[in-house]
């Protein structure tokens, strides 16, 4: 007779391990269907949000389409016929929507599914490129649904998947990288910052020109080449002028001060703009932090360059990672020191997470990104709960709205000096 199994043997009636659990979990969290049924389920959730808060939401969007039908009925565009608030490129998705539908609301469809179907695509190329691509698009999907439905209501929502390919991208391809984040900064400029971080990891002189210059110097080429043609002139640069004369915007991180000042202060007062509609901050203090923000934002930005080239240098093994910090630090380093400050601009922030997640090894590095990837989803609902939901208490001067505004801003700016003191360790310490 064979003999008695050991008391210790599994059976098939004894039930399953924690170990066998986590690894059906794991398993689970990587099937491209349940992703797939994840990110329609994320992006209904954000449509509907966008349909019920409407102008609110969409309210952008119905200056996009007035822009285009406008250009198409008298001939008269942005940028080649008067100044724009955009740079040139961002023509190219405003027009879009209205090639295929006559009204407002097939504009407003159209659009929204432009939006849904970019993200697929920025999704499916870090699922697919990615060592740990599923990771990376589950905190992603989380990320979006924390910020809500003004992802899908703002040209930031262009922007921001074009970011995360070209953050993917810069891990291999970074020639290409270069050319759909400089393609992203025509469009709105946030994705510079990604062009700015890959400069400044290069090698040397022939690979910066082989990886930066030369594909970035086409894209723009061509982006100025349509528009000079079409009788813009110096107008294709109008985009840099634009907002020399506004004052502080109620929800930016300067504007933190001002706004907490209402609890005791009734002479701080936010108004509206009609000329580019938006609330400010009036009042010659608002004024002159505005006027210094419009050159302190360059400053960081290069300091931050600077600061990323220093780093490549000492740990080149380490240049990808780098990438994506100093991407990560300088989007952040964009709203700290932004004058505007609206809330869609948190979207640029989640795509560096979402990659790092993806692509560093399990190890230091790769623990080193939950904890920022946390606070950005934190981040990311209270922009939400800012906007659209509370922003009237917020405008009001309610207190809770005040202090979650002010939690807000504040978890920005420690995000950004996070990612830059990441950057200085990465440089000063060989094995960080």
């Amino acid at each position: 007779m064979p003999a008695d199994p050991p008391t210790d043997a599994p059976s098939s009636s004894s039930p399953s391990s924690p170990t066998e659990h986590r690894d059906r979990g794991g398993s689970l969290l990587q099937s491209p269907w349940l992703l797939a049924l994840a990110f329609v389920i994320v992006h209904a959730r954000l449509v509907h949000e966008a349909i019920t808060w409407q102008y609110t939401i969409f309210g952008d969007v119905t200056l996009y389409e007035w822009w285009a039908r406008h250009g198409l009925g008298t001939g008269e565009w942005p940028v080649l016929d008067y100044d724009w608030v955009y740079p040139a490129g961002a023509l190219v998705p405003v027009v879009a929507p209205s090639l295929v539908t006559d009204d407002l609301l097939g504009y407003e469809i159209v659009w929204t599914a432009l939006i849904v179907a970019l993200n697929a695509a920025a999704t499916v190329l870090l699922v697919r490129s990615t060592p740990r691509g599923a990771l990376g698009a589950w905190w992603w999907l989380l990320f979006l649904l924390a910020l809500g439905p003004i992802f899908v209501g703002r040209l930031d929502g262009v922007i921001a998947p074009m970011i995360l390919a070209a953050l993917v991208l810069a891990r291999r391809h970074p020639r290409i990288a270069t050319a759909v984040a400089t393609a992203g900064a025509w469009i709105k400029i946030a994705p510079g910052a990604v062009v700015v971080a890959i400069a400044a990891t290069r090698r040397d002189a022939r690979d910066l020109l082989r990886a930066v210059v030369v594909p970035g110097a086409i894209v723009s080429a061509v982006v100025v080449g349509v528009a000079l043609a079409g009788g813009a002139g110096t107008r294709a640069l109008s985009v840099f002028g634009e907002q020399g004369a506004r004052t502080l915007q109620a929800e930016s991180v300067a504007g933190t001060w001002f706004s907490v000042a209402r609890l005791w202060d009734p002479a701080v007062t936010i108004e509206y703009n009609d000329d580019i509609f938006t609330y400010e901050f009036q009042g010659s203090g608002a004024r002159s932090v505005a006027d210094a923000l419009d050159w302190i934002l360059p400053l960081a930005v290069v300091a931050l360059a600077a600061l990323t080239w220093w780093a490549a240098r000492r740990r080149p093994e380490r240049a990808y990672e780098i990438v994506l910090l100093s991407s990560a630090a300088q989007l952040v380093a964009l709203i700290v020191f932004n004058k505007v400050g609206s809330p869609q601009f948190v979207a640029w922030i989640g795509p560096p997470v979402a990659v790092a997640l993806a692509t560093l090894p399990a190890g230091r590095a790769l623990r080193a990104w939950w904890p920022p990837a946390l606070g950005i989803v934190l981040v990311a609902y209270g922009t939400y709960l800012v906007y659209p939901v509370a922003y009237g208490p917020f405008l009001d001067g309610a207190t809770w709205m005040i202090v979650v505004e002010a939690l807000r801003n504040l978890a920005l700016v420690v995000l950004m000096a996070g990612a830059a003191w990441r950057i200085a360790r990465l440089g000063a310490v060989r094995n960080a």
